[in-house]
C-alpha cells in the first residue's frame, strides 16, 4: 500500500490453524511482503504436527486456543486483537497473500465492512466434488433465506473494519463462522463487498479439516439455529403450516364422514386433527411473539455496532485520497462547481 492515509492504519493477519505445518510458514512469509506494515497472528488450535514452531520461525506471533474449532479461534481473534483493519484466512496456502492489498483496497474504498474474496476455482480443491457440491447448495440455501449479499458464504479470506470485528458476537464452534459472519451482515444491513479471488490447490502433505457430511450436518443446523433466532416468524410459520396441513388431512375424512351420516365415526382422529391444530396456532403465536423480539434485538446490535469505534486510537480516513470506485457526494462535487 502506497497511500499515507492506509499505511498509518494498524493492520493485523489473522491466521487461525490446526496442523498446518507444511504451509503455515510460506503464508506467514507471503503475507509479511505482501502487507509489510502488518502484524500477524497464527492462533494454534492444538496442532500436533509443529504448526506453532514454524510460524515462530517465520516471524508471525503466536498464540493458542485451546477450545477446538475454528469459531472458537476466530472468537479468541478478534477479543484479544485490536486494529483498524483485519485480514483472515487459512493457513493452508489456499488463499494468495498477494490478493490481502485489494481486499483492503476494496474495504476502504467501498467503505464497507466486511469483503469477501469469494473463491475462482473452488470447484477444483484436490479433486474434491462433494465441498464444490455442497458450497453450490448451501450457497443457494443462503440466498433464498438471508438475501443475496453474498454469493460464497464459506470462504475463509476475508477482510473487516474494527466495526465489525468488535461487535460480531460469533456463537459458532467450527467451520460454521462464516455462515454467520454473514447473517450477521446481512441481519444489520452492513455495508459489504465481494472480491472474486483466485483459490489454489494445497500442496502435497497438506489435507482438509472439513467433513463432508458431518460439517455439512452442523451448517446445515447452524441455518436453522440462525433461521429462528433472525426470523422466527418465517421459521415458526413455516412448522405451523406443517402441523395445519397434517392436522387437516386427518381432519377432511371425518368432516366428510360427519355430513353425510350426522356422526362423527372416528373420535381420536378427530382428537389429534384438533391437537394438531392447537400446535399449529400456537406455534404461529410464538413466531409473532418472537419476531418482536428478534426486532428490538436487531436493534440493540445495530446500536452497539454503531457505538464501536471505526478506528482505534480515533484515526481518521481523511487522508486516504479517492480512488475512481470512491466518487464524492453528488452536493460536495455541485460545491466545487459553484466554487470554480
Amino acid at each position: 500500500m502506497t497511500e499515507s492515509g492506509v499505511d498509518s492504519l494498524e493492520i493485523a493477519v489473522l491466521l487461525p490453524c490446526y496442523n498446518e505445518a507444511a504451509t503455515i510458514a510460506s503464508v506467514v512469509r507471503g503475507f509479511r511482503q505482501a502487507l509489510p506494515t502488518a502484524r500477524i497472528y497464527v492462533y494454534d488450535n492444538n496442532s500436533t504436527d509443529g504448526t506453532a514452531l514454524a510460524a515462530m520461525l517465520a516471524g508471525a506471533e503466536v498464540l493458542r486456543e485451546r477450545r477446538q474449532g475454528k469459531g472458537n479461534v476466530v472468537r479468541r481473534m478478534f477479543s484479544d486483537i485490536d486494529a483498524d483493519i483485519y485480514v483472515m484466512a487459512d493457513g493452508d496456502g489456499t488463499y494468495s497473500p498477494a490478493d490481502a492489498e485489494e481486499l483492503i483496497r476494496t474495504l476502504l474504498t467501498e467503505r464497507a465492512d466486511m469483503v469477501v474474496g469469494t473463491r475462482r476455482g473452488v470447484t477444483s480443491d484436490a479433486g474434491r466434488q462433494g465441498h464444490a457440491f455442497g458450497n453450490r447448495i448451501f450457497s443457494t440455501l443462503y440466498r433464498a433465506l438471508f438475501g443475496t449479499d453474498f454469493t460464497d458464504i464459506f470462504s475463509g479470506y476475508r477482510a473487516f473494519s474494527r466495526r465489525f470485528a468488535k461487535s460480531f458476537p460469533a456463537v459458532s464452534v467450527g467451520f460454521e463462522i462464516e455462515t454467520e459472519m454473514s447473517v450477521h451482515a446481512s441481519r444489520l444491513k452492513l455495508p459489504v463487498a465481494e472480491l472474486e479471488l483466485d483459490y489454489g490447490r494445497r500442496p502435497e502433505g497438506s489435507h482438509s479439516k472439513l467433513s463432508t457430511f458431518r460439517d455439512g450436518a452442523r451448517i446445515l443446523w447452524m441455518f436453522a439455529m440462525l433461521m429462528k433466532e433472525t426470523r422466527p416468524f418465517t421459521f415458526f410459520g413455516a412448522i405451523s403450516t406443517a402441523f395445519m396441513a397434517a392436522s387437516a388431512a386427518f381432519m377432511v375424512p371425518v368432516l366428510v364422514a360427519y355430513f353425510e351420516t350426522g356422526f362423527v365415526e372416528r373420535l381420536p382422529t378427530w382428537v389429534l386433527a384438533m391437537a394438531l391444530m392447537m400446535v399449529s396456532f400456537m406455534l404461529f403465536t410464538a413466531g409473532l411473539v418472537l419476531d418482536s423480539v428478534a426486532r428490538a434485538r436487531a436493534e440493540q446490535l445495530r446500536i452497539h455496532y454503531m457505538g464501536v469505534e471505526a478506528l482505534s486510537k480515533r484515526r481518521t480516513l481523511a487522508r486516504i485520497p479517492y480512488t475512481p470506485a470512491m466518487q464524492p457526494p453528488v452536493s460536495a462535487r455541485a460545491d466545487e462547481a459553484d466554487a470554480a
